[in-house]
C-alpha cells in the first residue's frame, strides 16, 4: 500500500526524468508523485498543490512546447535565446516558490536562486571561484563579440580558451578556440548554414576567421563566459571529464565521459568511460581530490538536494579542476552509486528519495542528523571524522569540516 508524503514534480509528462524520479518513488513504497507541466507554469496557469507536499522541480527536457515558451518561438534545434530562456525559467520557479508558500505545509525541494546561478556561467564560476572551488581561469567582465574576445585574449596572453553561451547546456554553443595571429581552428557542434546557428550532432571545425567572427557574434547577444583551456588527461587514447552526482553533500554517482573531440558529451560522439581505470591512475590521494572538489562545488548550493558536477583532470594526473555545477545533471540512466557512498544499489533518483524520507528539506528547515550536528557547530569535529573514514563520505565531511572550523573562526 502506497504512503508517505505526498510529491510533486515541475516537469514534463512522460519525460523520462519524471517517469523515473517516479519509479523510485515507488520502490520506497511511496504514491505517485503528482506532475505540474512546466508548460502550465510558464503560461502562467495558477499551481495548485495539496497541503504537506514535498515540490521537486526538474528539467523542462526536450520538451518543445516547452522550448518556444522559454525563448520564444522558432526552430527547438537552433542555437541562442539563452538570455531570454533563462529570464523565463527564473520566473517560472519564482512561481512555483509563491505556490508553495501559499500552500499549507508545502516543502520546495530547491532553491530557485541556485538554479538561476547554476544557469548563469559567469555567476556560477564566481561563486565557485569565491568559495577556493579549483576552476579554470576565466576572462572578467563581458566579452562583447568576436574583436573584443580577440582582444581580450591577446591581453591575457591567452591562445586556447572555451567559449561557451552564459545560459547554454548540453554544449550547446560552446567552442574550443586555438587562436595565434590570424590563424584559428574552433571547435564546436555549431552549424552555420543559411545565416544561423544550429545545434548538431557532429562536432565540426572552422578555421576561416569570417565564419568564426559571425557564430562569436551572435553567441554574444546571450551573454559569453570565456574560460582557460584546461589540458585534461586521457585513458586508451581518449581524453575524458567525469560527471559526479551530489546528493545531500555526498558523491554518490560517477560517470567518465570520454571522447577524442573537446567536448566529451555523449550525445555528441562521447562513450561511457572506464571509471575503474580512471580511479586505479588516480590512485586513493588522486580520487579524494577529485570527490573533494566536487563536494565543495555542491557546498556553494546548498538549497539544492542533488546537482551534477563536470569536473575535469589534468594531464598531471594531480590537478582537477571544476567545469559546471549542473542544476539538473542527475540524468544517468542504469548507473548505481559509488562504492562507500551508501547509495551502491540506487540510482540517481532513488539516492534522491532515500535523503528527502531521510529528511533533507534544504539549509532553511529540518534535515537528517548529519547536516544537524553541522549547524550545531560540529563542524571542526566532522572534519576530524573524516580522517578516519574511507570513501566518498569523507570527502563531503572534510570539506563541511573546513567550512565548519571557518565559520567558527
Amino acid at each position: 500500500m502506497s504512503g508517505g508524503p505526498a510529491l510533486a514534480i515541475i516537469g514534463t509528462p512522460g519525460d523520462r526524468r519524471v517517469t523515473m524520479f517516479a519509479d523510485a518513488c515507488a520502490r520506497y513504497g511511496l504514491r505517485p508523485p503528482g506532475v505540474v507541466p512546466w508548460t502550465s507554469v510558464l503560461r502562467g496557469e495558477e499551481i495548485r498543490l495539496e497541503p504537506g507536499t514535498l515540490v521537486r522541480i526538474d528539467s523542462p527536457g526536450e520538451d518543445p512546447e516547452a522550448d518556444a515558451l522559454l525563448r520564444g518561438p522558432g526552430e527547438p534545434s537552433r542555437v541562442g535565446g539563452g538570455a531570454r530562456w533563462h529570464a523565463s525559467l527564473t520566473v517560472g520557479t519564482a512561481r512555483v516558490r509563491e505556490a508553495v508558500r501559499r500552500t499549507p505545509g508545502a516543502v520546495l525541494l530547491a532553491d530557485p536562486d541556485e538554479i538561476a546561478v547554476m544557469f548563469d556561467k559567469r555567476l556560477c564560476h564566481a561563486r565557485l571561484a569565491a568559495a577556493g572551488v579549483p576552476v579554470p581561469p576565466a576572462l572578467p567582465g563581458p566579452v562583447e563579440g568576436y574583436s573584443c574576445l580577440r582582444r581580450r585574449l591577446d591581453e591575457a596572453g591567452w591562445g586556447r580558451v572555451f567559449v561557451k553561451p552564459a545560459h547554454g547546456s548540453s554544449a550547446s554553443g560552446v567552442i574550443a578556440l586555438h587562436a595565434a595571429g590570424s590563424r584559428v581552428r574552433a571547435v564546436t557542434s555549431v552549424e552555420l548554414s543559411d545565416g544561423g546557428l544550429y545545434n548538431s550532432l557532429r562536432v565540426r571545425s572552422y578555421d576561416r576567421e569570417a565564419e568564426l567572427a559571425v557564430i562569436v557574434d551572435r553567441l554574444a547577444r546571450d551573454g559569453l563566459h570565456v574560460e582557460r583551456w584546461f589540458p585534461k588527461a586521457g585513458v586508451g587514447g581518449l581524453t575524458f571529464d567525469l560527471r559526479v552526482v551530489v546528493v545531500d553533500g555526498v558523491p554518490t554517482h560517477a560517470v567518465v565521459r570520454a571522447g577524442r573531440a573537446p567536448m566529451t558529451n555523449l550525445h555528441l560522439g562521447g562513450v561511457r568511460g572506464d571509471l575503474d581505470a580512471v580511479r586505479d591512475r588516480l590512485g586513493a590521494p588522486g580520487w579524494a581530490r577529485v570527490l573533494d572538489a566536487c563536494a565543495r562545488a555542491a557546498a556553494c548550493f546548498p538549497g539544492s538536494p542533488a546537482v551534477g558536477v563536470d569536473v575535469m583532470v589534468g594531464t598531471d594526473w594531480r590537478s582537477v579542476a571544476v567545469a559546471e555545477v549542473n542544476a539538473f545533471g542527475d540524468l544517468l540512466p542504469g548507473l548505481t552509486g559509488l562504492p562507500g557512498s551508501g547509495a551502491e544499489e540506487l540510482d540517481t533518483y532513488g539516492a534522491q528519495v532515500r535523503a528527502v524520507l531521510a529528511g533533507w528539506r534544504g539549509p532553511g528547515a529540518a534535515a537528517g542528523p548529519r547536516v544537524r550536528a553541522l549547524r550545531a557547530g560540529r563542524g571542526a569535529e566532522a572534519g576530524r571524522e573524516a580522517e578516519a573514514e574511507a570513501g566518498p563520505r569523507r570527502a563531503v565531511r572534510t570539506a563541511r569540516g573546513a567550512r565548519g572550523a571557518e565559520a567558527g573562526a
